[in-house]
């Protein structure tokens, strides 16, 4: 028996998140301070590519500019590293390749990857995908994690004047995390701490709305976004061990007309002017110099 073409639109309509990606995947860590691919245009259908940064680690709103991996100025922003939101929970960007899909597919969608194996297994970490890459496997998510490598290519070099550690797998202890750049120590930190030094792990992964910190961190959202399921964080204690990154308690004297920041939302940062007065029950925890939240 065959179905019509119309009942087959009709199904599909009524599965919004039939096409919404998931599986089982490996990763891999890099940071090799390039220009994210997903920065440049027509790579997707997106509000705007994903921002990029001067070396200095300022956004530059031109998504044209040259790849300082390829004799331009434009660079990877420190503030796309990972960061904890619990004892149970990350943020994060990677560079992703995925069975079925493309790179209009994976460009700036979010996944929600559960750790199978080695010390964070039972973890979650929810990444954007900003970059991609033919170097890449099959469901494969090679994680943005300052220290973490810098791979194929090393923008690392004429930003900062290189990094150390190894070209692939990167430094091997923390203690080198204080020689890094200010603004990618907290990123180096974080593979240490709440990450437990993890040597590639394993995971099972699906695809999900983009929380709104991703978005603010990479500017980035598709067109296609309320498609995949709301990410539900796991309940778990809220106060993510990362004794490296110290607590902001500043807030903004005023109220900036009685508004507050809900939990895990950013509230203050070098670029940001919005409300700085965290909702009761939490205080303003600083993670870079560019993003500090709620918790």
């Amino acid at each position: 028996m065959h179905s019509s073409p119309c009942l087959l639109v009709a199904l599909a309509s009524a599965l919004p998140f039939a096409y919404a990606a998931s599986g089982s995947g490996k990763s891999t860590r890099y940071w090799d301070c390039c220009k994210p691919s997903c920065s440049w245009k027509g790579k997707a259908a997106v509000n705007r590519p994903v921002f990029a940064c001067d070396a200095n680690s300022s956004r530059i709103s031109d998504p044209d500019v040259k790849s300082g991996c390829d004799g331009g100025s434009a660079f990877a922003c420190a503030d796309q590293s990972p960061w904890a939101v619990s004892n149970d929970l990350a943020y994060g960007f990677a560079a992703t390749a995925l069975t079925g899909g493309t790179e209009a597919s994976w460009c700036c969608a979010c996944y929600a990857l559960k750790f199978t194996s080695g010390p964070v297994a039972g973890k979650t970490m929810v990444v954007q995908s900003t970059s991609t890459g033919a170097d890449l496997g099959s469901n494969h998510f090679d994680l943005n994690i300052p220290g973490g490598g810098v791979g194929l290519f090393d923008g690392c070099r004429p930003q900062f004047g290189g990094l150390p550690g190894a070209q692939y797998g990167g430094i091997s202890n923390q203690g080198q995390c204080s020689s890094f750049p200010a603004a990618l120590k907290p990123g180096c930190n974080w593979r240490f701490e709440w990450f437990n030094n993890a040597d590639n792990p394993n995971f099972t992964f699906q695809q999900v709305q983009c929380p709104a910190e991703l978005v603010a961190k990479s500017g980035c959202k598709r067109a296609d976004d309320g498609n995949f399921p709301v990410f539900t964080p796991p309940a778990s204690n809220p106060n993510p061990t990362t004794p490296s990154q110290p607590s902001n308690p500043t807030s903004s004297p005023g109220n900036l007309g009685g508004c507050t920041v809900q939990q895990w939302a950013q509230c203050d940062g070098a670029t940001y002017s919005g409300c700085k007065t965290c909702v009761a029950g939490t205080t303003c925890k600083f993670v870079n110099e560019y993003y500090s939240q709620c918790a």
